[in-house]
């Protein structure tokens, strides 16, 4: 039987990209391949709020503080809180998702499984999990993703086989992918990856969700958006603003919607931020 590290397990509603505001079970898996630090910093910063958050004073994850820099789920990663994200078999990881539906069954409820980096170190274990007979009836699958990481072959060749088994459309399943540009403090020839995201198109539909708060941000993100295209990237692209407390959400909204006005693109709000604070769990 399959394990996978759960750093959270939670029922809210999508705060971001193409399924905002539909109702979602959210399995955030532990570790990522990147820290994010840079973010909400100026130029060449980095961000050490969370490293002063000390371990030792916190057994769950709804009790640990928000950070207003760097990555606002610094606990999904850091392995200094590892140990608040237990192991847990994929059966009984399908019994306590689908206990969190309103209807104890799927309806119009939405799985999101997300990190950390959700592709980095699970892939093995999700055939398992979605093999359960308690999430036979889910109809909407979403990878968030920050694009590095290819799909394994036992993974893509089950995502395909489950498609004909279950007469499922290449609409079941979907990468919000979120590349990490330089304003998060990770160096571009490890963050951008368009053959990686291509990759992702063949199985189920894929788009990008750029987090900026400045022009600068934005110019960068449309150098990446032309390396996507030349690689065949065919989807949708979003703008989501830096922020991820309240005061920052809020100082950096406005203008990344009029900044995805100027530039033609998509806006994606963080519904989270200002319904729920932004809170762990939400």
């Amino acid at each position: 039987m399959s394990k996978i590290k759960v750093a959270e397990l939670f029922y809210s509603i999508q705060g971001e990209g193409r399924y905002m505001g539909v109702p979602s079970v959210f399995l955030r898996t532990f570790g990522c391949n990147f820290t994010c630090s840079g973010f909400g910093m100026k130029p060449g910063e980095r961000s050490t709020e969370a490293e002063f958050v000390d371990p030792i004073k916190f057994h769950r994850y709804c009790d640990l503080p928000l950070v207003s820099t760097g990555c606002d789920s610094y606990a999904s990663w850091d392995p200094r809180f590892k140990d608040l994200s237990p192991l847990v078999e994929t059966d009984g990881l399908a019994e306590q998702i689908t206990a969190m539906l309103p209807n104890k069954e799927w309806r119009e409820e939405h799985l999101v499984i997300t990190g950390g980096e959700p592709l980095l170190g699970w892939q093995r274990a999700y055939p398992d999990l979605l093999e359960h007979e308690k999430m036979r009836q889910l109809s909407e699958l979403t990878f968030e993703t920050n694009g590095t990481q290819e799909l394994s072959g036992k993974l893509q060749d089950y995502l395909f086989e489950e498609f004909t088994r279950y007469g499922r459309d290449r609409e079941f399943l979907t990468f919000s992918v979120s590349p990490k540009l330089p304003n998060s403090g990770e160096k571009w020839e490890d963050a951008i990856k368009p053959e990686v995201v291509c990759g992702y198109q063949s199985v189920g539909h894929t788009y990008l969700k750029f987090v900026v708060a400045t022009e600068q941000d934005v110019d960068w993100a449309l150098q990446a958006i032309t390396e996507y295209r030349r690689a065949g990237f065919g989807g949708s692209v979003y703008l989501m603003p830096v922020g991820g407390v309240e005061n920052v959400y809020a100082m950096n909204n406005r203008t990344v919607a009029e900044l995805a006005m100027k530039h033609g693109l998509r806006y994606s709000d963080r519904l989270q931020v200002p319904l729920f604070k932004n809170q762990w769990g939400t």
